[in-house]
């Protein structure tokens, strides 16, 4: 975890798995918020003034160099957050591998589009909005950075970061590099918690672009009103895994357990919810136990291991205590259970659940994964409805039957036999209470833009 006081002057970041500090980044001054984004303001001028071409231009060589960086960086990733050094390695691997492809991608998607009838022709500008605000969390701390400031600063606008407070210094690395190419005040980095949030938040920008829960969702989207400032939020999620008569459960249970303990289980589209036809759930679920004590819990440095820690002991706690709530209302531990050491959760898969059970309805984002049994597709569709969130989701079966399901589940992404994510282009985009506007793919590239028409009369 991170911790610093109204007067420090350091935000230092602390190994979840070991407790020992990794590394310190000085803590922003609210009150240079108005400079800092004066900066910005200034830069993007000059910025936006060159063609997405020329832009580009200056930020391809920037996939290369994050290669070459990608060890170090997620050495500092696993070290501040706690996933295993191969995520961590992967995840800015990952970044740089699609960089040139993203690129090409974005200035496709923003490229003027001609519009046509008998009277006039029209064209469709993606124009910069000016500057952009993003506030990101600690789960992935390059990838949801990265998600912001390509499409962000490639569309011509300027873009002032601010990284959880929880993993400062992978962040501050990813942006160093991408610094090494840029004008200056394209790219500014800010560190600190909510008051520095609170303060980018309230400045003169133009564009907020934030992931994280739904309150702090709820809380930017009123202080955006003042300014109508545009908005892309990513909030919470309580996916559902709806699993039908005549699924593969070998796939199942290995998609199930993956998905439900990936990353602590501290991923925004964990499975938290598990729906089984009543006919096949004793089978899936002693399939999910064995599965699941496959796994290995420990310190993300060391060899063989395949999860890590909670990222601070606020996290455990709320994670336990909706475990430990949902036991004493009657759930069955299957595996797992308990406090664990440290940061750390037990691997916990718990069964005989309803939805008058909290855990059933709150996020939990940690290593737990809940089964419920079902009689009917519709009992499926309607339990997995039971929710404000709606980000994604997954049903399982013979493929047009789950198809069929998957179309009446209300989430923004919906997998059949298989995680939500879209074929390449898909934006990532949740439903309800999960999102308000969404990001990636040609269509969430446009959100970074002001789209401004231009039209011609005919004859």
């Amino acid at each position: 975890m991170s911790t610093h006081t109204a007067e420090s002057v350091a935000l230092v970041s602390y190994n979840p798995a070991t407790g020992e500090a990794v590394d310190s980044v000085p803590v922003t001054p609210a009150g240079d918020m108005p400079a800092i984004v004066a900066r910005a303001r200034m830069a993007q001028k000059a910025w936006a003034k060159l063609s997405i071409e020329e832009r580009a231009e200056i930020m391809r060589p920037i996939g290369a160099r994050l290669a070459e960086e990608a060890e170090r960086i997620g050495e500092i990733l696993t070290r501040e957050m706690g996933k295993p050094l191969a995520e961590g390695v992967g995840e800015v691997g990952y970044a740089a591998s699609s960089w040139t492809e993203e690129i090409d991608e974005i200035i496709a998607a923003v490229a003027p589009q001609s519009l046509e009838d008998d009277n006039r022709s029209t064209t469709l500008f993606f124009d910069p909005l000016g500057v952009c605000a993003a506030i990101t969390p600690w789960n992935f701390p390059v990838l949801m950075p990265h998600q912001a400031v390509l499409p962000g600063l490639l569309s011509g606008n300027t873009v002032i970061l601010k990284p959880s407070e929880e993993t400062p210094l992978c962040a501050q690395a990813y942006c160093d590099v991408i610094n090494e190419f840029l004008p200056e005040g394209v790219l500014q980095v800010i560190h600190g918690d909510e008051v520095q949030g609170k303060a980018l938040v309230s400045a003169d920008i133009d564009l907020i672009v934030f992931t994280g829960s739904k309150s702090a969702g709820e809380h930017i989207l009123g202080s955006a009103s003042n300014g109508l400032k545009r908005v892309i939020l990513e909030l919470g999620g309580k996916d559902p895994m709806v699993v039908l008569e005549g699924a593969d459960l070998d796939a199942a249970v290995a998609f199930g357990v993956r998905n439900a303990f990936r990353n602590a289980g501290q991923v925004c589209v964990s499975t938290e919810r598990i729906y089984v036809d009543e006919k096949i759930a004793e089978d899936f679920e002693a399939r999910f136990v064995e599965k699941t004590r496959e796994l290995v819990q420990g310190n993300g440095m060391e060899e063989g291991v395949t999860i890590g820690p909670m990222i601070t002991s606020q996290q455990k706690a709320l994670v336990t205590a909706q475990v430990a709530e949902a036991v004493s209302d009657g759930a069955t531990v299957l595996h797992g259970g308990g406090e664990g050491e440290g940061n750390f959760v037990p691997l916990t898969v718990l069964s005989g659940l309803t939805h008058d059970m909290r855990i059933m309805r709150d996020e939990t984002f940690g290593p737990v994964a809940c089964i419920q049994r079902i009689s009917s597709d519709e009992e499926a569709i309607e339990l997995a409805n039971d929710t404000p969130y709606g980000l994604g989701a997954c049903v399982w079966g013979e493929t047009q039957h789950a198809a069929d399901v998957a179309r009446h589940i209300q989430a923004g992404m919906v997998g059949v036999n298989s995680g939500c994510g879209g074929a390449s282009g898909s934006p990532w985009v949740g439903a309800k209470g999960s999102g308000y506007g969404f990001h990636s793919g040609p269509m969430g590239h446009r959100q970074f833009c002001q789209v401004r028409t231009v039209s011609v009369p005919k004859g």
